[in-house]
């Protein structure tokens, strides 16, 4: 009797650790696993020790058994989740962030000192235009480009931006702007060029003259209209000077 006993539950506990369980992911189901093995262990070993009684010391064993193997899985089935985890983890990984926004635009300063490292003309005028500043280049400001060696291509985009720019809602002031002064008109810079009067721009306290500049058409036959402020029914507002 006692052989009988002994021979099967060695032989349940080969067919468990042979066939094994499985979690529905294809991972061993230590669990289970442990718990089928410790509990046809148990049971060999109550058996053997209970010579008086194999049965009832096969069943005793394999109770204890099957608890303290499954206990063990258990512990192996959480590490080997843990594995997992941390594997998965290190294979993500998170694409990269956006810019963050309100990145100053480039200054003059700026697209000098990209001119000198060589800076590629489209990727210059692709900042301005996407910062949506508007730059104001008098005569010497343009003369000081040319000096740094920025492209023609660039300083007109440059005197462009005040159409290119964002359209925003128009500052109402309450007093009219001063009559414009008196300003020499500098030599050209090249043939192609077409002056470009000053103007009065409101810096949110008090009127500032911006003096006229030398400014590349953008097609042929171009015409410079000035920028100019118009007495509304609130108060003054600035209409931005464009080519037509």
């Amino acid at each position: 009797m006692k052989l009988i006993v002994i021979r099967t539950v060695t032989v349940l506990g080969l067919a468990g650790l042979l066939a094994g369980c499985t979690t529905p992911s294809g991972r061993p189901d230590y669990t289970a696993n442990g718990a089928l093995i410790g509990g046809a262990s148990g049971a060999a070993i109550g058996a053997i020790a209970d010579r008086h009684s194999p049965g009832v010391g096969a069943l005793i064993g394999g109770a204890a058994g099957l608890v303290t193997g499954g206990l063990i899985g258990h512990t192996m089935d959480q590490d080997a989740q843990a594995r997992e985890h941390a594997a998965a983890s290190a294979a993500y990984a998170p694409p990269p962030s956006a810019p963050p926004p309100g990145t100053p635009p480039p200054s003059i300063e700026d697209i000098k000192a990209m001119a000198k490292a060589g800076v590629s003309d489209d990727s210059m005028i692709a900042q301005i235009n996407n910062s949506h500043a508007v730059y104001h280049l008098d005569a010497n400001a343009i003369i000081d480009l040319h000096s740094a060696g920025v492209s023609e291509k660039v300083i007109t985009c440059l005197q462009n931006t005040p159409n290119t720019a964002v359209a925003q809602a128009p500052v109402i002031v309450a007093q009219a702007p001063p009559p414009p002064p008196v300003e020499p008109v500098v030599v050209a810079p090249g043939p192609d060029y077409v002056w470009v009067d000053g103007e009065w721009v409101w810096n949110g306290a008090t009127y500032v003259w911006v003096g006229g500049r030398w400014a590349v058409p953008p097609h042929h036959h171009a015409v410079w209209v000035s920028a100019h402020w118009v007495h509304g029914p609130h108060g003054y507002y600035r209409v931005d000077g464009h080519w037509r």
